[in-house]
């Protein structure tokens, strides 16, 4: 009961996932990123497996699509699933399962996919594609606005609760800190919130535009 956009930078080859939902600590669960492999959000009725499993399958060299059904013929509960899948070379793969919550779907662009699921609309994704194609700056950024253009557009019908922001970027993170990963768990407007702190992450973690 999610909405999220997994994206590549094919200049940087940041990898990114962000997300929003109405349950506490979607940061949790729902995005898995690792630098030089992949990105990938596992939501509705979430299962991990996809996320961690998705990974090591990528990066054993299987296209997104292979690992996708490679997983998915593995599990009974398909069909409550909903899965996108990014890697680093811009290939994607997407699965909304027919028992996911209406409204529910997914969009496929140029180094991104969008999902979504009990949505307050078709278009909520459709604002969220739009705007992460249109939108400038940093993979952070570009997921961010996104993420805000999809609240904007009514998110989760049944309202808001956490968000979160994954994003593997070799240009501006260590070796040592591979990850940037912001979470809100539990606010009344998260993705707002989510914005705030990663504008004053930007300074500790000599985030580049």
């Amino acid at each position: 009961m999610t909405f999220s956009i997994v994206a590549l930078d094919p200049k940087t080859k940041a990898l990114g996932v962000s997300v929003s939902t109405a349950v506490p600590a979607v940061g949790s669960v729902v995005p898995h990123v690792e630098a030089g492999v992949g990105a990938i959000a596992t939501q509705a009725q979430t299962n991990v497996f996809y996320g961690v499993e998705g990974l090591k399958l990528l990066k054993m060299g299987l296209s997104p699509q292979a690992s996708l059904e490679v997983m998915l013929q593995g599990d009974l509960d398909r069909e409550k699933r909903q899965v996108i899948i990014i890697d680093v070379q811009g290939r994607t793969a997407v699965f909304t399962g027919k028992e996911t919550v209406e409204c529910k779907g997914h969009m496929i662009g140029q180094y991104y996919a969008v999902a979504g699921n009990m949505l307050l609309g078709s278009h909520v994704l459709e604002a969220m594609a739009k705007k992460f194609e249109s939108s400038v700056g940093n993979l952070a950024e570009r997921l961010l606005d996104a993420l805000e253009a999809g609240q904007d557009a009514g998110g989760d019908k049944r309202g808001r609760m956490s968000a979160a922001l994954v994003i593997a970027d070799k240009q501006w993170i260590t070796d040592t800190r591979p990850l940037l990963d912001l979470r809100v768990d539990a606010h009344h407007d998260p993705v707002r919130e989510l914005r705030r702190i990663y504008t004053i992450s930007r300074g500790y973690f000599q985030i580049s535009e």
